[in-house]
């Protein structure tokens, strides 16, 4: 067994301390807790200050957010808003109030209000919010039933189901207009123009390409439940696109190893976190969901190889390189924060959860490049992975080899490396033609 491998076992029995990394000594909290704020919040501090306490923050993080809270209820008092009152656009109108007091936006003030609302909420010292005005009764339930759809005829994965729910429910509040829903009254029109309107607006292709799914998907849906009686699913447009029409955008070569090279001297936990995260980008080629949903199961120490939950819930088995695996267990013992939950990795400031969004993963990989350096135009997790198909190429290992270490589903998704080989497609390029006189 390798060193690394024996070294989590130092780190094993620290998995489920209750104790979190960072957190506040006594002494501290009572200090803190003695401090004397003015508006409606004032009865909710001590609890909500020995709430952060719990969580794990650091001191500065506790004084900055206690701060925060503090200055917000002082600006509630002063306009005259209880807690009876209180929504979140004046959480909106705080900050735009501080940036001017200030001469700038500060960071973070957002989030923690957003935080300080939640806690509100589970306490009970407000109401929930409600749901939004123009979702009425009847879409709610069309909606459950919509996903239990998704889920036990279709057999989608829970975020799979959320992205279409999302897509559904904005087209039918649109249609409905806050109206009581009725399926039956959607025509073909109505469809035409919602894509009309809505297509452009997305941000990418494949999202726009993800709406029309969805309400195929969903049409097919009502047929099935009877809401309709004729197959409206065949007059969605289609969003025009080409396949195969782009060039996987992947990270240079000399810039992958460049990045890799700078993260061996990150030695603080999110620098151990971020370098562990990058090496399974880029030597073993996740997605970074796949990164997100790791768990510490998931592990084979003493076989080295992970066990990878990718996309149509597939779960295979992958080697772990010496340095991926050796980057992890430094992680595990001595970056990661005691917790409960059992996912690999974590965020580095309390509330230590797991990391929640893909966009987490892409965010560590632009603020690593900038760490280490390099001024990338563009810089994502999933160009990693493109460098890694690229290099794997240019060693010469087949399509299929390179499909099967990715976990292609398709072996078109392999095949548009092949664009990107230049020397291979010189060898099969026909002449140029030249101007006959």
């Amino acid at each position: 067994m390798l060193d690394w491998q024996k070294s989590v076992g130092i780190v094993l029995s620290d998995w489920t301390r209750p104790t979190l990394v960072g957190c506040m000594d006594r002494a501290y909290r009572e200090r803190r807790f003695r401090r004397q704020i003015e508006g409606p919040l004032a009865p909710y501090f001590g609890a909500y200050s020995e709430y952060l306490a719990d969580l794990g923050c650091s001191y500065v993080s506790h004084k900055k957010k206690t701060f925060v809270v503090g200055d917000f209820s002082a600006w509630l008092g002063r306009r005259g808003i209880g807690l009876d009152r209180y929504r979140p656009e004046d959480e909106a109108a705080y900050i735009r109030n501080s940036a001017r007091r200030h001469a700038c936006k500060r960071r973070g003030e957002r989030f923690v209000l957003e935080s300080l609302r939640a806690w509100l909420c589970e306490t009970g010292v407000i109401a929930a919010p409600v749901s939004e005005p123009s979702a009425t009764p009847e879409l709610d339930r069309v909606m459950h039933e919509y996903k239990g759809y998704l889920a036990q005829e279709r057999g989608l994965s829970p975020p799979t189901i959320e992205t279409y729910s999302a897509y559904i429910r904005r087209f039918l509040v649109s249609v409905s207009n806050g109206r009581d829903l009725q399926i039956a009254a959607i025509t073909a029109t109505d469809i035409t123009a919602y894509v009309r309107q809505r297509a452009p607006k997305d941000r990418t292709f494949a999202a726009a390409k993800d709406t029309v799914t969805g309400l195929r998907s969903f049409f097919r849906f009502a047929r099935y439940r009877d809401y309709i009686q004729t197959d409206i699913a065949a007059t969605v447009p289609s969003v025009p696109g080409w396949s195969m029409a782009s060039i996987p955008r992947a990270m240079p070569a000399d810039c992958v190893r460049r990045l890799l090279e700078a993260s061996k001297t990150w030695r603080e936990p999110s620098g151990l976190r971020n370098r562990a995260i990058l090496l399974l980008l880029a030597r073993v080629g996740l997605r970074a969901r796949e990164i997100i949903l790791l768990g510490l199961d998931d592990i084979d120490w003493a076989e080295g190889s992970l066990r990878v939950s990718g996309k149509g819930r597939q779960q295979r088995p992958l080697p772990l390189p010496h340095d991926v695996g050796e980057a992890i267990a430094i992680y595990l013992r001595e970056g990661r924060p005691a917790s409960a939950c059992r996912r690999v990795f974590l965020c580095s400031r309390a509330p230590f959860d797991a990391l929640k969004v893909t966009s987490n993963i892409g965010q560590i990989v632009r603020r690593a490049t900038c760490r280490a350096g390099m001024n990338l135009e563009h810089a994502g997790a999933h160009q990693l992975r493109h460098a890694l198909a690229i290099d794997m190429l240019r060693q010469g290992l087949s399509l299929t080899e390179i499909g099967q270490m990715l976990r292609h589903g398709s072996p078109d998704a392999t095949r548009r490396y092949a664009k990107v080989d230049l020397d291979a497609l010189r060898e099969v390029a026909l002449p140029w033609p030249v101007e006959l006189s």
